[in-house]
């Protein structure tokens, strides 16, 4: 599926998805701290790659850091821009990123490369690690399964991928794994697939 088919069918669904994960409050009290505890132990200017509705961007702001928010979804967008008006969101996709060389001290995926064929995903990290400063760190949310294995997403179809697949995939673009996770999520979340996550940092 091409970044055009994916960003209109969250744009078709942009005001159902705010209603039940557009705030900080709605997500995972888990992953705030995890992603929390990266924030803070990442240094420089941050990326929020796959913004969404600029949550998650906003977290990262905490504390004044410098960051910035992309996706290619312009429903979501509007809404970020309405809500942070004092953060930079550009429409961009992940595969072509509007920013120089090693940029950033750190980049967060969050759920940001579900719909990526797998095929294509060694591309796209490429480029987050084009981006990514020398010691900078990269930390991937997604969800955990049969690697490369498609699942019918609510949206549009996504893709499992496991700690070990990623580390191979990441290995190839000088990105060495320094933690990973796995936990099963509980009820009431928004999804029930088990989640997965891993930094990375760039040699």
């Amino acid at each position: 599926m091409t970044d055009d088919a994916i960003a209109a069918a969250y744009d078709a669904r942009a005001t159902e998805y705010l209603e039940i994960a557009g705030s900080i409050a709605q997500m995972d009290a888990a992953d705030r701290e995890l992603i929390g505890a990266w924030r803070d132990q990442s240094q420089g200017r941050m990326l929020d790659a796959g913004c969404g509705p600029g949550l998650w961007t906003e977290f990262l702001h905490d504390g004044h850091r410098d960051v910035v928010g992309v996706d290619i979804a312009s429903q979501f967008l509007v809404a970020a821009r309405a809500r942070s008006p004092h953060l930079v969101f550009e429409q961009a996709t992940l595969r072509d990123l509007p920013f120089a060389d090693a940029s950033f001290g750190g980049i967060l995926a969050w759920y940001s490369l579900i719909h990526t064929p797998p095929a294509e995903l060694p591309l796209i990290l490429a480029e987050l690690a084009r981006v990514l400063e020398p010691g900078g760190s990269l930390l991937i949310g997604y969800f955990e399964g049969v690697p490369r294995e498609q699942f019918p997403h609510a949206v549009v179809p996504a893709y499992f991928w496991s700690g070990d697949a990623l580390s191979e995939l990441l290995a190839d673009v000088d990105l060495t794994v320094i933690s990973r996770e796995r936990r099963d999520r509980t009820p009431g979340e928004v999804s029930r697939r088990p989640h997965g996550a891993v930094t990375a940092r760039r040699r």
